[in-house]
This record gives structure tokens, C-alpha cells and sequence, in this order.
């Protein structure tokens, strides 16, 4: 794939900015890349997944929540997802634990990355003033956790 995304970039040129459906389409145009049928079980897969992290639904004290939630887990060399409904009965407790713990370290490796991201940004040009991006949230979840407040459910 690195070769075909170099060639793409020689031959297209642009501005710098790669989008990878121009970059995928130009490949299998090109007879570069052959999607097998493992390949398109998993992107119908990802758009069955895409589809349940859009399932939003809203709580009696209108408050908008994400319907479906993934537990992610390796069998054998394989990983996989499996998704539960939050008004499902029969689904249990503990997969509700281990997603939100999960989607949880999600958010801390993306603020680690960020802070990495920005203090190498930041060391390219110390004349610069450097740029702060704080990554204490408690205030801005209890900003939007206002419309809420003292809400009763119908």
C-alpha cells in the first residue's frame, strides 16, 4: 500500500493533503489494489458499526445518549467487536463496564497524543508563542450537564 499511496502522490501531485477515498479509488482504478471479499465483509462490517455509534436516543430528562456500545477483545490473533444495546434487558452489566473503561482509555491515549502532538508543534518554533490546549474537562462537562440540572424524568 505505501507504494501506491508514494506513486499516487507523483502522479496526482495536489497540495499535500491525501484523502483516502481519492487515494483508494485511483488504486483500484488502477488495478493496484483488489478488495477480496474478506475485504468487503469488513467494510460492510465498519458501516454496520458506524451505524450503531449514530444510534442516539434521548433519556426522559432529555438528555441525548449513544445507544450502542463496543467491547473490544481478541480471540486467538483475531480482535473483534461486539456491540449491546443500552435499553436491551438481556444484555449485561459487565459489558457496559469494560466498554465505557475502554472508551475511557480511548479518550486518555487521544489527549496523550494531542499533548505529544502539540508540545512537538510547539518546540518547532520556540520564538512563537506556544499554543495551550488544557485537558482538565470538569468544567466544560458541567457546562453542558446545565441544561440537566434539576431536570425530573416525566
Amino acid at each position: 500500500m505505501k507504494s501506491y499511496i508514494e506513486r499516487y502522490q507523483v502522479e496526482v501531485g495536489g497540495d499535500g493533503l491525501l484523502d483516502p477515498h481519492a487515494v483508494a479509488e485511483w488504486a483500484y482504478r488502477n488495478g493496484l489494489h483488489k478488495p477480496s471479499i474478506r475485504t468487503v465483509v469488513d467494510a460492510i462490517a465498519t458501516d454496520i458499526a458506524q451505524q450503531f455509534r449514530e444510534d442516539y436516543r434521548t433519556d426522559a430528562k432529555g438528555q441525548r445518549y449513544r445507544a450502542m456500545h463496543a467491547v473490544r477483545s481478541k480471540k486467538g490473533d483475531k480482535s473483534m467487536s461486539l456491540w449491546a444495546d443500552m435499553d436491551d434487558e438481556r444484555a449485561p452489566r459487565d459489558h457496559f463496564v469494560r466498554s465505557f473503561s475502554q472508551r475511557r482509555q480511548q479518550i486518555v491515549g487521544d489527549c496523550f497524543q494531542l499533548k505529544t502532538d502539540v508540545d512537538v508543534y510547539n518546540a518547532k518554533d520556540p520564538a512563537q508563542r506556544p499554543i495551550q490546549v488544557p485537558l482538565d474537562f470538569t468544567l466544560d462537562i458541567e457546562e453542558l450537564q446545565l441544561p440537566f440540572q434539576g431536570k425530573k424524568a416525566a
